[in-house]
This record gives C-alpha cells, structure tokens and sequence, in this order.
C-alpha cells in the first residue's frame, strides 16, 4: 500500500510539473508570438515556399507547361543556356537600371514628405491621403493616365523639353521608355516609403532633439545626426522592399507594350520578369523559366545583401 501511494504521489507530481511546464510555455511572449505567426508562416509556405520549390526542381528538367507528368531530368543545362543568353544579361541589365534609378529617388522623396506631414500644419491628415493614394491605386489605371501625359506634344512632355529631354512620347521611345517606368514605380511607391517613415519619425525620442537644441545643434545637423541614424533600420526596410518590388515590376511594361511585343519598344522594357513571362509561360518551357526565377532569387538575394553591409557600414 506504501509503494502505491508512493507511486500515486510521484504521478501526481510528475502530472503538476508538466502542466506548470505547459502553462509557462503558453504564458510566454514567445509561444503568443509564434502563435499569432502560424497563419502567416502556413500561407507563406503554402503560397510561396513551396511553388518556389517546385521551381526550383523544375529548373532541372526540360519540362513543358502544356505536359508536365514528360518533364525529363537534363541537370544544369537549363541555367548554362540561360547564362549563354545575351537577351537574359539585357533583361537583368534593364531591371538594375529601373532599381538603381527609382529605388534611391523614391526613399528620398518618401522621407521628405514624411518630414513634410509630421509637421504641425492644418489638413496634414488630407496631405498624408493624398500622398499614399497612388500606392493603393491600380497600376495599370497609373500606367494609362501617364501614358497619356508623356504624349509627344502635351503640356507634360513640352515642359520638361524645356530642361534638354527629348519632346516624344516616352514609353514609345527606346531612350525614353526604361525611365518612363521607373517614373511610374517612383510614383506609385513613394506613398509606401512616407507611411514607414511617418512611423519612423514618431518613434524617435523628442529629447534628443531637445538635447541636439540645448547644445546649438542645427536643424540639418538634428536630422544628419539623430533622424538619420535613428530611421536606419526602416531605411533598409524600404529600400530592400522597393528592390524587390522593383524587380517585379510587369504590370506597368504589360500595360504599355499592349499594342506590341511584351517589351516593348523594340525590347526596351525587357526586364526578368518578362524574360521569365515569355520563356517560361508565352513558350511553355517551363523549366527554362524556373531557372531564370532561381537565378532572379539570388540577385535579389546578393543586392539585398549588399544594401545590409553598405548601410551598417554608412552607420
């Protein structure tokens, strides 16, 4: 009878220590954190592990879009072509030019109308709508109403004539076309980057700003030194964002190349998206396709490495 109530006790015991165990687990920040992540973290593997995955798998095969169950394994051939293709070094060529050129003016300006509508000033609430309304706004309604405006011979294209660029109609135009989208991108995104920065800037500490005025500090030298520094982490947010974004872009070179090949003119918004469109969806060749996806993943990957080390090194 001794040893059976000693055996009861120790389960007992055992059975209050792991729902203490139990209960802590679920008390803690940790668990509710994971918790509230499980939806997102299903849909993300659901929505775009695992169709990179299979991308990934069919990068290796001479697989047609139209018969996929007579996908052959071909190993790395799909990647050495890809890289023997001038038309893929013209498409990453065209992609670099829109994010080397949009994603620098849309932070800049993004964090300039932050600055602008945090300030203390009547209808800033009207402001702040206005701005982001182009970011919650079709592309392809955009892409119209600026196709429209950069028309040979509007009031638009005449004056910026006026400052030595060509008066002709932009997005048909080879020289002019590649810069017509980044101007769309610049526009639609500058929204975003203001709603992150407003954020940014209402989270910074009101006296440093006090301490900076105590010890003479300009305003240049408050925002070089204390918004700068302090907004550093939302501004590899937004540029790594916009760089993604910007390599994705489709829906602006689709839109004006409707009346043409994608691409159009002539090729000049050929970018890797639409190289991975033609190749691996126009043409069924899916696994041609899937290697230029990988391939895109990991130059995005390398730039989004090198903005981390060029930021923490600027800081």
């Amino acid at each position: 009878m001794r040893a059976g109530g000693d055996t009861t006790a120790e389960r007992r015991i055992t059975t209050k220590e792991s729902q203490s165990w139990l209960r802590k687990v679920l008390d803690s920040d940790l668990s509710v954190g994971w918790l509230f992540s499980l939806p997102f973290l299903v849909l993300w593997v659901w929505w775009f592990f695992y169709p990179f995955l299979q991308s990934f798998i069919r990068s290796f095969q001479d697989a047609n879009f139209a018969a996929l169950d007579q996908a052959k394994f071909i190993g790395l051939q799909n990647y050495v072509k890809i890289l023997q293709d001038h038309e893929f070094y013209r498409a990453v060529l065209h992609s670099l030019e829109i994010v080397v050129i949009a994603v620098p003016l849309q932070t800049i300006i993004g964090l300039i109308m932050a600055i602008l509508v945090n300030q203390k000033i009547k209808g800033k609430g009207l402001f702040r709508t206005l701005f982001f309304i182009p970011y919650i706004t079709s592309q392809i309604a955009i892409t119209t109403v600026f196709m429209t405006l950069f028309k040979q011979g509007t009031f638009v294209t005449d004056f910026i004539g006026l400052f030595g660029f060509g008066n002709v109609t932009w997005f048909a135009d080879t020289h002019y076309a590649l810069v017509f989208i980044a101007i769309l991108f610049i526009f639609q995104q500058c929204g975003f980057s203001m709603i992150v920065y407003l954020s940014g800037l209402q989270e910074v500490p009101k006296d440093l700003y006090e301490a900076g005025q105590i010890d003479g500090a300009s305003r240049w030298a408050q925002f070089r030194y204390i918004t700068v520094p302090y907004l550093k982490p939302i501004t590899f947010f937004i540029v790594s964002v916009a760089t993604i974004l910007g390599f994705q872009i489709f829906d602006q070179i689709a839109a004006i190349s409707r009346y043409g090949a994608l691409g159009s003119p002539a090729g000049a918004t050929n970018t890797v998206v639409t190289y991975f469109y033609q190749n691996g969806i126009r043409y069924l060749n899916i696994g041609y396709g899937s290697a230029a996806v990988v391939l895109f993943f990991f130059i995005i990957l390398i730039i989004t490495f090198l903005q981390k080390k060029l930021l923490d090194e600027k800081g």
